[in-house]
């Protein structure tokens, strides 16, 4: 695993927090580099993600879809299989290990497709705490299954109507609770983005994903994977598929933005793939962030709640800045057709977000030999997007149906004249 450099790898990274959050970056900061070097520690991880969560999550080969596909054979990590639908549960499973030898009560999030916000209800309500999840008003109509649940399981959601009313909001907000209750709460940030410890810390209980990726590879393949592409948001899946492949060269890394709509202003999330991303400080960090004229964070779009965040892991803008990491794009368009193809070639349901690195590694597969191997780290599973999907694949249907009728019409017009 990449460790930073007080803080910062690279130019990027940093602590840029009011004065009153430095103690507990710092108390943080002292625990974590404390025991991420202590084996029984990491065992003690480990085991309770094996007992409560299910792992290790299977590497599955998609022998239908790489046939019809042509090309490499794709493999799947399914971290969609986790309790609670997606890999955020390791991330928050490794924290709680951290709050209760801080003895706090209460811990604080924030999310954007609710995956991250419901896998902090879950360990809250496990470890017996408090929880306050922050949420865009617009992420809650779009991912409300997951606000039901986290609800039930007793954490407090907070809507958050500021702005895009999206992740960078929620973050927001999270970042000012915290400032105002930060000896009694800790914030369980979900991504490996914002002030140090936090972008290293979150990759390190991620780097699970890749540990598990590695063995299985070598048992299943007898080798190392070709490629291994993740969706990259913030950035805690990508850096949990690639963590422990870092320095293993003949392995690419590709992280797959989330290209929207178009590359218009607002209408993507790209900020690696198209040098659309600039360098900024905000919300705690240095990293690469979309701004507007005035060097104020932009608007973004993604189909995915979970990639419509403004900025990305400063340890994915410096691993791209120097060619380890090959940033891609997938268009909103690209995302549903390799979601349907996953389902209707494989039977399983992925997320939206997840669908980005299928759509990316699906692309780079048809152009790679049969011998070699494309893992995709499926990050999520498809539930919580079930009204999302709904509302945008019966249009493109419709739109389908429409051109084969409009063909069959030419058809049997050509015809008719040809008599």
């Amino acid at each position: 695993m990449i460790r930073s450099d007080n803080g910062y790898f690279g130019e990027f990274g940093g602590r840029f927090v009011p004065e009153i959050l430095l103690p507990a970056l710092t108390e943080l900061e002292d625990l974590f580099f404390g025991l991420r070097d202590d084996p029984a520690f990491w065992q003690e991880f480990v085991t309770l993600c094996q007992e409560f969560s299910g792992r290790p999550t299977p590497l599955t080969p998609l022998r239908r879809l790489s046939k019809q596909l042509g090309g490499a054979q794709i493999w799947l990590k399914r971290e969609d299989l986790n309790h609670s639908g997606a890999h955020k549960v390791n991330n928050v499973l490794g924290q709680g290990l951290l709050v209760q030898r801080m003895g706090k009560q209460r811990v604080i999030a924030e999310t954007g497709a609710g995956q991250h916000g419901l896998a902090t209800a879950i360990m809250a309500a496990r470890l017996g705490l408090e929880a306050t999840i922050y949420m865009g008003a617009e992420d809650i109509e779009r991912q409300y299954s997951n606000v039901f649940w986290m609800r039930q399981l007793g954490s407090s959601v907070v809507g958050v109507t500021t702005g895009a009313q999206t992740l960078k909001e929620a973050l927001d907000e999270a970042l000012r609770d915290w400032a105002a209750s930060v000896e009694t709460t800790h914030y369980v940030l979900g991504t490996a983005c914002g002030p140090a410890p936090f972008p290293e810390l979150v990759s390190y209980f991620q780097s699970i994903i890749s540990d598990e990726i590695k063995e299985q590879s070598q048992r299943q393949m007898g080798r190392l994977p070709d490629e291994i592409v993740a969706c990259v948001g913030g950035g805690s899946n990508a850096m949990g598929a690639f963590g422990a492949f870092l320095d293993d060269h003949e392995v690419a890394l590709v992280g797959v933005e989330a290209g929207g709509l178009s590359l218009e202003d607002g209408k993507h999330s790209i900020r690696l793939s198209q040098n659309t991303g600039e360098t900024g400080i905000a919300q705690g960090y240095k990293t690469l962030f979309l701004q507007n004229d005035d060097g104020q964070l932009g608007d973004t779009h993604s189909i995915a709640a979970g990639l419509d965040y403004v900025g990305v892991s400063p340890i994915l803008a410096y691993l791209s800045q120097q060619g380890r990491v090959i940033p891609e794009s997938a268009t909103d368009d690209e995302v549903t057709e390799a979601f349907s193809l996953l389902m209707k070639t494989e039977g399983i349901i992925p997320a939206l977000e997840s669908a980005h690195g299928l759509a990316g590694g699906f692309k780079r597969a048809k152009q790679m030999k049969p011998e070699q191997n494309v893992v995709i780290n499926l990050s999520g599973r498809g539930d919580k997007d079930i009204f999302t999907v709904a509302r945008a694949f019966p249009q493109r249907e419709w739109t389908e149906f429409l051109q084969r009728e409009a063909v069959r019409s030419t058809e049997a017009l050509a015809k008719k004249r040809g008599h």
